[in-house]
Formats: structure tokens, sequence, C-alpha cells
């Protein structure tokens, strides 16, 4: 790709081009935005490059020469990366007909045993990530070794944009975020709302089950809290900050110190452990506008968070415990899922032996319940290791969500203690815990798993009245009532519009019942009942139906 670049457009400066999960990419330094219309020519030249079969050649050169070669070329941001190398590192070149670019390889022999390829976007990207460097055009591609799998592909992508939850969220009224508001800031239409609050209320009554307290912190705490627990060494660059009464704050990034302050009001005793905090607590991160997206990222979001305080001895069983709560959870939703435990970053907190209790600890758990998991070195939390969950949804795709992270640090930090049975202060273990993780980008996730069609117990609207004409409205209303009554969320379509208009309607907004009612139905005293997945299912009477919707809520599907 980046040879036909080079080709197409003279002065063009090449950077960075890697393989990712999903394809490749490649920054360019050029004098004018890339078109549509740029890409098919790329697309166009690649194919060609591909049928001349060039073969990739390796040649390693030392920095001098490569300093040389690429200044001699124009090419000053691969100067930089050169310059940038360590010393005594082999440095290799790859050329394939006139093309040369520094890369550490390996490659394909060449060009010819490339299969399909497709350019599928271009995009913003600072130079190395940082908004202060120039702004370079990224090209994202895709490579299948056959054209049936690269179509099978492009089919994927086209369903997830068909189910994207920004154009959704628009189309059902369930959320915006409007620029004069800020970017990464969601608001919630009343339908939006709905659901996020059937979601929260669920959580209220699954922990409450399970033996959590319930719990509120502030969004300020003065800053000097965030000092002691390493935030403002390590989180800073993520979080916001106000000033009140000439005292700095920070706007709380996580809910944890709120917690540990809980726990501390009063002197605890190992009778009392374990002790589970939970708060859906909104929280602010500062996050770069580049990788905001819609409600799976943004700066502003409730967490579903708890924090278990309990003794070493029980640990892995409130591990396993959290771990079988995520399991129940994934499965009312129906989504798969597999888990990874990611070890300590270098940028963290604590000695390495607790560390290393707390590693072995998840490993422990997950090994008892019997659960396959694979390691992430270096991607743990900064003061504790962690075991991410990612879920799958409908079309394939992975999404991490729950979190359950081992912490020695922050007790030690706060002086965290409980009276032990030999009458000695000891330390308790702090687990940091999501089961949904950010409710905001959950619910993201689930516009996108089930297409805007949430389940019934989910869906804003469960069901629709649509009398065929005026003269059965009265009925209708009288239906409406019942359905309310019984604890439905129904409404009625009143309008002098044909029928078909109205369950079209009803259809688009994803309702997953509508009740059709005639001068048949009126005299009966039945329903004409219509699936939004299934389509006609016969007539019923309005306490048949109103079980039918109240069975599917209770089982919640």
């Amino acid at each position: 790709m980046a040879a036909a670049v080079q080709d197409l457009f003279p002065g063009v400066q090449v950077t960075i081009g890697p393989a990712i999960e999903k394809g490749f990419y490649y920054d360019f330094d050029y004098k004018r935005p890339f078109t549509p219309e740029d890409l098919e020519k790329i697309e166009k030249r690649m194919e060609e490059l591909i049928k001349e079969d060039h073969p990739f050649i390796r040649k390693e050169v030392s920095r001098e020469e490569a300093i040389t070669r690429f200044k001699e070329m124009g090419e000053h941001y691969k100067v930089e990366l050169i310059e940038e190398l360590p010393e005594g590192e082999t440095i290799s070149l790859y050329e394939s007909g006139p093309f040369v670019d520094l890369c550490r390889g390996p490659h394909i022999t060449s060009t010819g045993k490339i299969g399909a390829v497709k350019l599928l976007s271009v995009a913003g990207a600072y130079w190395r990530g940082d908004e202060r460097n120039p702004m370079l055009q990224r090209i994202y591609g895709i490579s299948f070794p056959s054209k049936e799998e690269l179509d099978e592909y492009l089919n994927f992508l086209e369903e997830a944009k068909r189910r994207d939850h920004r154009r959704l969220g628009r189309e059902l009224d369930l959320f915006s975020i409007r620029d004069e508001v800020g970017p990464g800031f969601v608001i919630y239409h009343p339908k939006g709302a709905l659901v996020r609050t059937l979601l929260e209320n669920y959580e209220k009554e699954e922990h409450l089950k399970r033996g959590y307290d319930i719990v509120i912190g502030p969004m300020l705490l003065k800053a000097g809290l965030w000092e002691q627990s390493g935030h403002m060494d390590h989180y800073r660059e993520f979080m916001y900050f106000t000033e009140v009464d000439d005292e700095i704050y920070g706007i709380k990034p996580m809910n944890c110190i709120s917690h540990i302050l809980i726990y501390k009001s009063r002197i605890r005793s190992y009778r009392d452990l374990p002790i589970r905090y939970f708060e859906l607590g909104t929280v602010h991160r500062h996050e770069k506008s580049g990788v905001l997206h819609g409600l799976l990222r943004a700066r502003a979001f409730t967490q579903d968070d708890a924090h278990i305080f309990c003794t070493p001895d029980q640990l892995q069983d409130e591990i396993v415990g959290v771990m079988e709560f995520i399991d129940e959870v994934m499965g009312v939703f129906g989504f798969s899922y597999e888990v990874e435990i990611s070890t300590r970053p270098e940028k963290s907190i604590g000695s390495d032996e607790i560390w290393d209790k707390a590693t072995n600890a998840l490993k422990d758990a997950l090994e008892k319940l019997g659960m396959p998991y694979d390691i992430c070195e270096g991607e743990g939390a900064f003061y504790g290791p962690k075991i991410d969950v990612k879920l799958t949804d409908a079309i394939g795709r992975k999404w991490q969500c729950g979190t359950v992270q081992c912490d020695f640090a922050l007790p030690e930090r706060f002086d965290v203690t409980y009276v032990d049975s030999d009458g000695e202060r000891k330390r308790p273990v702090m687990i940091h815990r999501v089961i949904l993780g950010s409710i905001d980008r959950f619910l993201g996730v689930l516009i996108e798993h089930y297409a805007g069609a949430f389940p019934t117990w989910l869906a804003p609207i469960q069901a629709r009245i649509m009398p065929i004409t005026d003269a059965q409205a009265e009925y209708a209303k009288s239906v409406l009532e019942k359905m309310k009554a019984a604890g439905i969320r129904a409404d009625a379509d009143l309008r002098n519009e044909k029928l078909n208009l109205k369950i079209r309607e009803a259809q688009v907004e994803k309702v997953p019942y509508m009740c059709i009612v005639g001068k048949r139905e009126m005299e009966a005293g039945t329903l004409s009942l219509r699936s939004r997945k299934e389509g006609d299912l016969g007539v019923f009477s309005v306490g048949d139906v109103v079980g039918r919707i109240l069975e599917e809520i209770e089982s919640k599907k």
C-alpha cells in the first residue's frame, strides 16, 4: 500500500505501518486529504503491484547508512525512528521494486503471494499518538488469502455498520452527543434513560441478593487523597481538577477512595469481613478526543463498581464468587465470554511480593472454577493485577466489560486494617470489581448485539395497541390500562392512519409486541397479536397476552 501511495502521490512521506488485529494501516503525511476516489486508485495500483510479483528483499545496514539513505529520500519521519533505535540494534530495510522501507520483518517472499485486498477507510492520526505532533492520514486496509474470505469479511462490516449504536441511538431516540455540550458527554433521552435505569435496577437487585451494601461517594475529593492513592503520579493525565475555596479537588475517575473511607469510618473486626460495597458511581476521565466513540468510549460514564474487603484466607472464595456472578449475568444477556489475567505494568506501586500474591490469587480462583485464561503481560492496573472478561456479541466481536482487580497496595497506602482473632491489627485485601463495567459502554454493546431490538424485559415500549378504526379506540384504551396496571410498558397508536403504516413504524421502533384490535376483537374481548420476531401469532384473550408478556419479563427473555 505504501508503495502504491508513493507512486501515485509524489512528495508524500510514509511513517509507520503495522499489522493490527483487523488488517493493517499506514500513516502518511501529505499536503491534502485523501478522498474515497484516491483510495480506489491506490487499491487499483496495489493490485497491479501484486500481479507484477515484486520480491521482498531484506538488507541489514548501519545506522549511518540508514539515516543517510532516508534523508536523501526526504523521509524525515523514518530518520527520527532510526535515531531513537538503541545503539547496536540491527537495522533492516526491505525493498520491493523501487520502494524501500524501514522494517524488522519478516515478510512473505513477494507481492504475488498476497491474496485479496481492500482499503477500508482513511482517518486522522497524530504522529506518535501525540496531539502536539503533526496530524497524519491513516489508511486502513484488510487482506485475505481469497476473495471469498474478503467478501465474507466485508459482509460482516456491513452488518456491523447496520448495528452501529450511534446510528441506532439516533433512530430509536435513545441518546445524543452534542457539540455544544462537548465530546464524550452523553445526553440520555427518555427511552435510553429508561433502558439504562432497567439495567441499573437489575444490578441493584442482584448485588443486594449477594450481600453487597449500596453506598454513594461524592464526585469531588481533595487532591491530597488522590496523591495518597497514587492516582496523581500514575493517572493524572486522565483526571479533571477544579478549585474550591482555594483548594484543589480531583473529579473522581474511580470510586475506590470513597469506599476505603467508608470502611475506615470505624474499627473493623475479622468477624465483619468480607465487606462488600457497591456503587453505581459516575466517573469522569480525560480521554483523548481521537479515541472517543459514542457510548463505547466516553469522558463521563457510570460504573457498576464494587470493592470487597476480605482477609487473605477469604480472597480466593471472593474472587470465585465474583466470577460466578459475572457468569450468571452474561448468561442473562446471552453472551459467551473468555478471560485473561493482566500482570504488573511498568508504571505501578507496591512490592513484587504483594504483586505475586495478588496474581496467584487470581490464577488459583480461575483454576478452581476450571476457567481457561490467557496472560497479558504488563497490562494490569497500576495498583494490582486483574482479570478481564471479554464477551462475544451476536456477530462475533469481542468486548471487554467485567474486571476483577486484586489489590494489596491501596490498603497499605491508606492504612486499612481489621482486628484479627488474636487481637492484632492486620491488613485486609481489597478487590476492585465491575460486572458489566461501564453501564454506558455495556448499553452500547447491547444496542449493537441486539441491533436495537431489545429483549422484552429491556424494551422501552413492550407492547403497542393498534385499533384499525376510530370505532375501536375506547376498547384499545381499556386494554392499555389493563396492561399498565399489570406493569407492562405499553402505549396505543390511536392515529387515524392505515394499519400497515402503524405496524411498519412499530417494527422500525423495535416494539416486541403489536396488539391489533378490530371490530371482531372488540366484540370478543380479544387481541390479534403480532410479534416483532415471528409476525402474526393469532388471536388471544387480553389475559393471555398479558400473561405471555409478563412471563417474558420475569424470565428476562
